[in-house]
């Protein structure tokens, strides 16, 4: 066995002194990392994606329904967007799609669901917020957006003998963006349609 002719490194032995040193000389370097963040770092800053205008001073347009991919199941019949209405909904000076979309049945009184669209950096249009699902078996008579809430009537039925293509009840509804979520503000299906 033949012996290294060099003495040990001092790193091949780290000892625990070794190492608080490191982490204090780290930790002081992302101390003062953070003491010099240049001024436009900071939480008020106006970023690319919140901007309400593009680069030569046009308004963001609001996401195209035709664009979206709507969460429907409705096989090789594909989606129809029976109405939409665009606002800022949020608060944050960008322009939002409210959509109505169904299955294109051809015929009857498909189930429609409500669906809030955004877009980010040009990106294509994506659903961000369900209001109404299918699932609900409702249909939508009127929509409207205005002063940053969500309107809308919608049809129902009043039991499942009702026949699919002539809904027996209406209900006004209305959405606000609150906090981090819609919330839903009604009446009752009260109303005959």
């Amino acid at each position: 066995m033949q012996t290294p002719a060099l003495p040990d490194l001092a790193h091949t032995a780290a000892k625990p002194v070794h190492w608080l040193a490191t982490a204090a000389a780290m930790a002081g370097v992302v101390a003062l990392a953070g003491l010099l963040q240049p001024r436009t770092a900071t939480a008020t800053a106006t970023a690319p994606e919140q901007r309400t205008t593009t680069r030569g001073g046009a308004p963001v347009p609001a996401p195209d329904p035709a664009a979206a991919r709507f969460p429907l199941e409705c096989g090789t019949v594909g989606t129809t967007v029976a109405r939409h209405a665009t606002g800022d909904l949020d608060g944050d000076g960008r322009p939002e799609t409210v959509a109505v979309a169904h299955c294109d049945a051809g015929s009857g009184t498909p189930p429609a669901g409500v669906y809030v669209l955004t877009r980010t950096n040009g990106a294509a249009p994506r659903v961000v917020a369900t209001l109404v699902d299918p699932a609900d078996r409702t249909t939508v008579k009127e929509l409207d957006v205005r002063d940053g809430a969500v309107a809308a009537t919608l049809l129902g039925y009043s039991s499942p003998d009702v026949p699919r293509c002539c809904p027996d009840q209406e209900e006004q509804v209305s959405w606000r963006w609150q906090g981090n979520a819609f919330v839903r503000s009604a009446g009752d299906f009260a109303r005959s349609a």
